[in-house]
């Protein structure tokens, strides 16, 4: 960190998002060698009314921009700022973003090393939990007196910089900075610019071979920053070795949110099947077991994915990726649980099983232990695997926007099976009209129930088994 060109940046904004809202006050510290160079700051006239709110916050009016430049009339100075610097901010992808946006409107495509003080306090103080910059204010001893003004917010992160140098000392901080400024190599088989037009936001990425062979597909809830991270240098995955050796275009689906982009890998992972992929290939041979409780007397069956597709997921055990899987799981549990592997269809042969002439068996082949009493243990063995029933009344869909608003996406969804991805309504009727009886897909499934059952999101479910919405 000390031993580069660094800009501390902070900017005021008229609100959180990047591509609607502007910037209305740029404060600028300048370091090289770290030692102070220059610092400099504008108020800046972002065309649009500043909320209330956020006048109140930052104390900046509507009557004090009024006046004061566009972006485009300073935007060569603060190029010039920043250009061939390390900028480093508090939340950098903020400020870093409306910059990108900013030039972006000026046909300009911006691009730097970003160093993030949140990120970095994170790997410097662990066992600190707040890393907002009033809690570091706090924690290091830093006054201000423009608080929530970008020059006095740039120049607390330069006092930052300063405190961290003495505590934990420079080479700590070194050793962090270089962690967290990984910078992504070009691959040969790359133009230079490969990188640049790559959007922050999430999506699913695709890299591409010779003769545009697949060769791995992955996705990320920040697109650009997970494909150079692939290209980071220390190359320590095998996997990105031969990536980096042999990729020769990247592309790239943007999407409203993380689910989107969880389904779309799995999706394109089963159509492409590129080299580099391990899991979420085609698993052609998925099955479950069948037993329903009122034939507790019969042995279980397996049932393939296209039957699955049926919806009726009451007496479903396991979820597996091939006939032989889902027949070894089975005979793990009755070996676990001392079962039949007669009375499980395990065995063919009349009188007592193998595994009860060794003692494996309690009996039920042989008369010992009643059907009753069997069938009971193994519901309880089966318990553990039990397939999730859909838990609505019918087809729903789960809507997602993008951080900036500028994306709504609908994924409508029946008996964990994904029919597809709508964006407006006349695409949700051609999708109601015509949708095709889905197949089953365990990763499908897997990731279904993490995002609806498992607690951590808050999913906007729209009901479309009555009136068609999006």
């Amino acid at each position: 960190m000390y031993d580069r060109p660094l800009v501390f940046l902070d900017l005021e904004t008229t609100g959180a998002t990047v591509t609607h809202d502007r910037i209305t006050e740029v404060g600028i510290v300048e370091v090289e060698n770290g030692n102070f160079v220059r610092e400099w700051s504008s108020l800046v006239n972002p065309g649009m009314s500043i909320p209330p709110a956020i006048q109140s916050l930052t104390g900046i009016s509507n009557d004090m921009v009024g006046d004061a430049p566009r972006f485009e009339e300073i935007a060569r100075e603060i190029w010039q700022a920043v250009d061939g610097r390390v900028l480093v901010a508090h939340n950098a992808r903020f400020d870093y973003g409306f910059l990108k946006n900013e030039f972006r409107r000026l046909g300009k495509t911006f691009s730097a090393p970003v160093l993030c003080t949140v990120k970095l306090s994170r790997k410097l103080f662990p066992q600190h939990p707040r890393h907002n910059l009033d809690s570091l204010m706090t924690r290091h001893g830093i006054d201000c007196d423009a608080r929530h003004r970008a020059l006095g917010d740039a120049r607390v992160l330069w006092q930052l910089a300063q405190r961290w140098r003495e505590d934990p000392g420079e080479s700590t901080v070194l050793e962090a900075t270089a962690k967290l400024l990984k910078t992504a190599t070009v691959p040969a088989g790359l133009p230079d610019n490969a990188f640049e037009h790559i959007p922050e936001g999430p999506g699913v990425y695709l890299f591409y071979g010779e003769r545009d062979v697949p060769l791995y597909v992955g996705k990320s809830i920040s697109l650009r920053t997970r494909v150079m991270s692939h290209f980071s240098g220390d190359h320590r995955v095998t996997k990105d070795m031969r990536i980096a050796a042999e990729v020769k275009r990247i592309d790239w689906i943007e999407t409203a949110g993380e689910l989107g982009a969880l389904i779309e890998e799995a999706r394109l992972v089963k159509k492409l099947a590129p080299v580099h992929n391990r899991q979420l290939r085609r698993a052609s041979e998925l099955c479950a077991w069948h037993w329903p409780a009122q034939a507790a007397a019969a042995p279980p069956q397996l049932v393939s994915a296209r039957d699955l597709a049926g919806g009726e997921f009451r007496d479903l055990y396991g979820l597996f990726r091939s006939r032989r899987a889902a027949i070894e799981a089975l005979r793990e549990l009755a070996t676990e649980h001392q079962l039949c592997h007669g009375l499980l269809g395990l065995e063919k042969r009349s009188g007592p099983c193998f595994a009860y002439q060794i003692r494996r068996c309690r009996g039920a082949c042989a008369g010992i232990e009643t059907a009753e009493a069997h069938a009971l243990r193994l519901a309880a063995a089966l318990a553990k695997l039990r397939v999730r029933a859909w838990p609505f009344p019918g087809r729903i869909g789960i809507r997602e926007t993008a951080a900036g608003g500028e994306r709504c996406e609908l994924h409508v969804l029946d008996q964990w099976c994904h029919l597809g991805t709508v964006r407006n309504e006349e695409e949700l009727r051609e999708l109601q009209d015509g949708v095709p009886r889905p197949l089953f897909d365990l990763d499908t499934y897997k990731i279904l129930t993490r995002y609806l059952l498992g607690g951590k999101h808050r999913p906007k479910i729209v009901p479309l088994h009555t009136e068609p919405a999006a």
